[in-house]
């Protein structure tokens, strides 16, 4: 089965990676040539590091690699494909674009996924003339590890096709659940509450960045806190989230905490831009609280 993947960015990559790992021959589509070079070399470097932990060998590290090519043109890279996963950044716009083309360019029976986090399915496949064949397939960070696969329901997309995303997801070695099209799905509208919630505790001076964090590692079991988490994720896309969820469902309890939105503007995107609530340093593992959050 031929699979495209739009975005070779860290979902990209990761969802490339996965498709590859399991048999699949992967197109992996990208706007210029250094981008789709960078996710490349992730997956090597993912990869690699299977084999040092002795869960892939190095013949099927090899094998995988030998299944994945890179183009940077839509029409090229679909060209076969029967599911193409759209990858792109978190914007609707984008989103809405990369649909039509691929309406255009992929072949007519192809099942057209996006691994949005919170984008409408419904309004994503009223853009193309196969809403029946369009689904979100919402993969988990890191997608090599994370075992779940949310996948969403427009309001138009059929049975079958459903059926054969859950399908695929278990191919993977993945767990799929299937959840309708509202703001949000399921994992955003539990998990970003609770992230700006957590935003406000710190802005209203309720307690410190590692407090907060704390609290929740030790009293509710989370292997990260959620303010880690915003910096995992990236504070960009937090509140691009937050704001489809406060613009779909019209609840005041979902608007953004104001530091939230500072924070953005400001450039202080968390891991990917070297400081969110905690700084990063390539290299070092070491978890320290960004300067302004500091005692």
């Amino acid at each position: 089965m031929q699979v495209a993947v739009i975005g070779s960015g860290t979902m990209g990559n990761g969802i490339a990676h996965v498709f590859a790992q399991h048999g699949f021959a992967v197109s992996l589509i990208d706007i210029n040539q250094p981008a789709l070079d960078r996710g490349m070399a992730t997956i090597t470097k993912n990869l690699d590091r299977q084999v040092a932990k002795a869960t892939l060998s190095e013949d099927d590290k090899t094998a995988t690699l030998g299944r994945l090519r890179t183009f940077t043109s839509i029409e090229a890279g679909v060209a076969g494909a029967e599911l193409v996963v759209e990858a792109a950044t978190e914007n609707v716009d984008l989103k809405l674009q990369i649909f039509r083309d691929l309406d255009q360019y992929a072949p007519a029976g192809a099942i057209l996924a996006s691994n949005t986090s919170s984008i409408s399915i419904t309004k994503i496949a009223a853009v193309t003339k196969r809403p029946a064949q369009v689904i979100g397939m919402h993969f988990m960070n890191p997608v090599p590890v994370m075992k779940l696969v949310e996948v969403i329901r427009g309001y138009a997309t059929s049975d079958e096709v459903t059926q054969r995303v859950m399908d695929l997801s278990r191919q993977l070695g993945k767990t799929p659940t299937e959840v309708n099209d509202y703001p949000g799905f399921v994992a955003n509208r539990i998990l970003m509450p609770m992230i700006n919630e957590a935003i406000i505790s710190l802005f209203e001076g309720v307690a410190g960045v590692e407090e907060i964090d704390t609290v929740m590692k030790l009293g509710m079991a989370h292997p990260m806190g959620p303010l880690q988490l915003a910096d995992f994720i990236g504070l960009d896309v937090c509140l691009a989230i937050l704001r489809v969820l406060h613009d779909g469902l019209g609840n005041p309890k979902y608007a953004p905490c104001p530091l939230l939105v500072n924070m953005v503007m400001a450039g202080r995107l968390g891991v990917k831009s070297g400081e969110g609530f905690y700084q990063y340093t390539a290299g070092s593992k070491d978890l320290v609280v960004a300067e302004r959050f500091k005692k």
